[in-house]
């Protein structure tokens, strides 16, 4: 049971802070947006302070996306959370394997080939499992940038710039899963996310130099 205290804080953050395409705007999605951009910003720049950001906005989201039966992007939202921990952690104090400080760099073909097989892998068991566990309404759907997520999250947390392109294939599938929810200031976010995602794969080649892959 939730207490009544409680209760009453998530029916507030819940109810409308204005309509938006006929459907209403929460003041949780609304604040769970300007976090999440102000997030991106931040990693385009490679600003430590996105981990924190990134913390607080993915609980804003899970509670947003279960309300919503959202299984897979609510459930993620709960790893990006433990994930915004792990990543703050890697921009402090992580080291590549030759003993650096993490810098930003590029994954190499195999990193790469790698990375899409266990994403490619994973996607149809996720939604095979909503599939038949849930009651999501858009099982398959919901499990892509589920999957895709962690594995942006994990290449973004050890500063590889390929974390960028599958970013933008994340939100591009994002756009349409939300705009179904009726999500429409997400779906606007995830669109704004397209061309940040953009800027910010452009940002990190910049910052490469003469790097090799590590």
């Amino acid at each position: 049971m939730v207490p009544d205290s409680l209760q009453a804080l998530l029916d507030v953050a819940l109810s409308p802070a204005f309509i938006a395409l006929g459907s209403p705007i929460s003041w949780l999605e609304l604040a769970a947006f300007v976090l999440a951009v102000w997030m991106v910003v931040c990693n385009m720049r490679v600003q430590v302070l996105a981990w924190p950001l990134a913390l607080t906005s993915s609980l804003l989201y899970f509670v947003l996306f279960w309300s919503g039966k959202l299984y897979g992007e609510a459930t993620l939202q709960l790893l990006f959370a433990a994930l915004a921990l792990w990543g703050w952690w890697q921009w402090m104090r992580g080291r590549t394997r030759d003993g650096q400080s993490l810098h930003v760099r590029t994954l190499g073909t195999r990193g790469r080939w790698l990375a899409l097989m266990a994403t490619l892998v994973a996607w149809p068991l996720l939604g095979l499992f909503l599939q038949h566990r849930t009651d999501s309404p858009l099982p398959y759907w919901d499990a892509l940038p589920t999957v895709a997520s962690i594995t942006g999250q994990w290449l973004l947390g050890r500063k590889y710039q390929e974390n960028w392109p599958v970013w933008v294939v994340v939100n591009l599938v994002s756009v349409a899963l939300f705009a179904f929810k009726g999500y429409w200031l997400t779906v606007v976010l995830y669109a704004v996310f397209v061309p940040m995602s953009v800027a910010g794969w452009r940002a990190w080649q910049r910052q490469l130099g003469a790097a090799v892959p590590a």
